[in-house]
């Protein structure tokens, strides 16, 4: 993890967490978990913030964990949903996670604030989490020409496409577009890839 805005999360998970839920309703999102994800499943959230997709993983039925880098962000997690799991856990060791243990994982626009040369390993590793037929959901918010720091100091890395897939280890990709995010406005691209048997 980028140690930079790691730092960041923590000295300003409060204001972040209330962005993040006073944003309109990820619709394309939960849409595509529909589609995708294995019902009632147990399904990771690596890199959930402040718990608003847990919460609505749980109420779709799903049983469902939310794992984060920051502490003071899970801190806002059990706060707005004491009912709820959540857990501390850095990308892209995800030291502590079983391997072949879960239905689903979700990665939401989470993957471009580490440096380049984790990316591919992180995308390894949550392929590694998933039981056989499990699916994999990974976005990030697309950087072009070099990487750069917004104005709080967080790092959007620029990568190609073809490093998330090159790392997805015989998958079969079920979606693989670039749309604009209903919630964030922003040019995001997404991957949802199944475990062979």
């Amino acid at each position: 993890m980028d140690r930079q805005t790691l730092a960041v999360y923590d000295t300003g998970a409060a204001a972040f967490a209330k962005d993040w839920h006073e944003q309109p309703a990820p619709s394309d999102l939960h849409a595509l978990v529909q589609r995708f994800f294995r019902p009632r499943g147990r399904t990771a959230d690596i890199g959930c913030g402040s718990g608003r997709e847990v919460a609505h993983l749980a109420e779709s039925g799903f049983d469902a964990i939310g794992y984060d880098a920051s502490a003071a962000l899970l801190q806002e997690a059990r706060r707005r949903y004491p009912e709820l799991r959540f857990e501390r856990a850095l990308l892209p060791e995800l030291t502590g996670l079983p391997g072949g243990a879960f239905d689903n994982v979700l990665c939401e626009t989470v993957i471009m604030q580490l440096p380049r040369e984790q990316i591919a390993p992180a995308v390894r590793r949550m392929t590694e989490l998933l039981k056989s037929d499990g699916i994999l959901y990974v976005s990030w918010r697309v950087t072009t020409g070099n990487d750069l720091r917004d104005a709080a100091g967080r790092l959007y890395t620029a990568f190609d496409s073809e490093l998330v897939r090159g790392a997805l280890g015989g998958m079969s990709l079920l979606l693989d577009d670039e749309p604009v995010s209903l919630s964030s406005g922003k040019t995001i691209h997404r991957i949802v890839a199944r475990k062979a048997h």
